[in-house]
């Protein structure tokens, strides 16, 4: 963004306006200390500005891909949402090639679509145990899935 100051946050310097939903990004890429590296994935369901996915269906989607991925891969450090509610950043360790990540990502969804519970979705092992659905988690990895074509497609 011209206009406006370089912001610490990354993704406060993409211009929402010219992205086009869904799309998978590498939005960050960390060396740590002791030459570690992490990256981070944006994972954009809904179309910036214009919708959003309901808090109950962020919330079940963050547990089920939380869980459900680390089935396929050891290099997941975390799936958090955007409190936008358009959708998650990945967090892995490594490099991972980007079809590899597509892969991770495609695999986990389509176990969504699958799934028969919400893990974790009581209070003992939540902190808003009720605010949970399913379907809804299922529904948006379905849409996700559906364009799948489009998800190295950042800009419109």
């Amino acid at each position: 963004m011209t206009d406006q100051h370089r912001m610490n946050v990354e993704s406060f310097n993409l211009d929402h306006r010219t992205v086009s939903a869904p799309y998978v990004r590498l939005a960050d890429r960390k060396v740590l200390p002791h030459g570690d590296v992490i990256v981070k994935y944006d994972v954009r369901f809904a179309q910036p500005n214009v919708g959003h996915l309901e808090m109950k269906t962020v919330h079940s989607v963050e547990h089920l891909f939380a869980e459900k991925s680390r089935n396929h891969s050891t290099d997941v450090i975390d799936f958090s949402p955007m409190g936008c509610q358009t959708g998650f950043y990945l967090i892995l360790q490594g490099e991972p090639a980007y079809d590899d990540v597509l892969a991770l990502i495609e695999q986990t969804l389509t176990d969504i679509t699958t799934a028969t519970e919400v893990p974790a979705a009581n209070e003992v092992q939540c902190g808003w145990g009720a605010n949970h659905s399913l379907e809804g988690a299922q529904d948006a990895a379905r849409e996700f899935l559906a364009k799948r074509d489009e998800w190295s497609q950042v800009s419109a």
